[in-house]
């Protein structure tokens, strides 16, 4: 169950007109979960963007810090989606999509982590990219702006899924617009049509892997995955740090064992169940291993962390999916 806040207000300037003469409404998304100290410079940056968005929603997962009441208080103009318990991050996407593309109809809807902060143009950038492809590449049903690490101004590029995970060259992550098939929920615009064909964000999954598994629900009822270069923003993930050996360097991102075990679960079902082959099985596990590498040399909670991932690698083989570990 949603509980919404009374004070809701929807914006009901600046739709933007296509080519087509066509108006079109965007809503913005943002699951937040104790965000109360973080949530004010993205909600700032939402009201002010060059192209106003029709409806700014805040999915509230059960915070403990005041965060509804910062909202309901200082931003009365946004709606506020109250969840009775936190539910992870599938739950709160899939309850902001059902509010604002099955319920209010908006025909895009532009989602967000609560440490994610827009550039004032990148909701206009975004759609004039969109715009911009017409019907010549497919049908678009998700456009994704580019995220950027603050401390170090490197970007978290989206990828590409060949039975596992590929970079981009360097050649399309030069070019304006290109396609991916994998991208972070945050800062990512979904039509509403693919909401209404793909359905919602799994809620099984709790968090991680739950946007890369929206994507590749997407991807397989032929919608296409534009990322628009030039649209940013600033992003956090986790506690992200760049780390360097001789001729490598990288973020790292230092995740609690609980992360671990989700992210190490999910990806292991998705290559279990969701798209089994023998190449994805192989790329998973080679993938983890190098992650475990990565855990010994960089990470702050080695062995819990390892045990976790075995765990979850476990769980996902058998299915084994819901809530196991809450965030602490």
């Amino acid at each position: 169950m949603v509980v919404r806040s009374s004070s809701a207000v929807c914006f009901q300037e600046g739709r933007f007109e296509e080519s087509t003469g066509v108006s079109h409404s965007v809503a913005s998304v943002t699951v937040a979960y104790n965000a109360a100290n973080l949530l004010p410079r993205q909600m700032e940056a939402l009201l002010r963007q060059t192209r106003s968005l029709e409806e700014v929603i805040v999915v509230d997962n059960a915070s403990s810090d005041g965060t509804s009441a910062l909202i309901a208080e200082r931003y009365p103009q946004v709606t506020l989606l109250r969840m009775p318990e936190n539910l992870g991050i599938g739950a709160g996407l899939a309850a902001g999509l059902k509010y604002a593309a099955l319920e209010k109809r908006h025909d895009w809807v532009w989602t967000f982590d609560q440490d994610s902060v827009p550039n004032d143009d990148a909701l206009e950038v975004l759609l004039e990219g969109t715009e911009s492809l017409g019907n010549n590449d497919g049908e678009v049903g998700i456009a994704a702006a580019m995220p950027v690490h603050i401390e170090t101004g490197i970007c978290y590029p989206p990828l590409l899924w060949r039975d596992g995970y590929v970079q981009p060259s360097a050649e399309q992550l030069r070019k304006p617009i290109w396609f991916a098939d994998l991208v972070i929920s945050s800062g990512c615009m979904v039509r509403r049509d693919v909401v209404e064909k793909a359905g919602l964000p799994r809620m099984d999954l709790f968090m991680y892997f739950v946007d890369f598994e929206y994507c590749l629900r997407a991807r397989s009822l032929g919608y296409k995955i534009a990322v628009v270069t030039r649209s940013r923003f600033a992003h956090e993930i986790g506690n992200a740090r760049e780390v360097r050996l001789p001729g490598y360097s990288r973020l790292w991102q230092d995740r609690a064992p609980w992360g671990e075990y989700y992210m190490s679960r999910n990806l292991t079902y998705a290559a279990w169940w969701l798209y089994p082959s023998s190449r994805t099985k192989r790329f998973v596990v080679r993938h983890l291993a190098r992650h475990a590498g990565g855990v010994l040399l960089f990470g702050s909670n080695k062995l819990a962390c390892l045990r976790k991932m075995a765990q979850g690698f476990w769980d996902g083989r058998r299915a084994s999916l819901g809530i196991r570990f809450r965030p602490s």
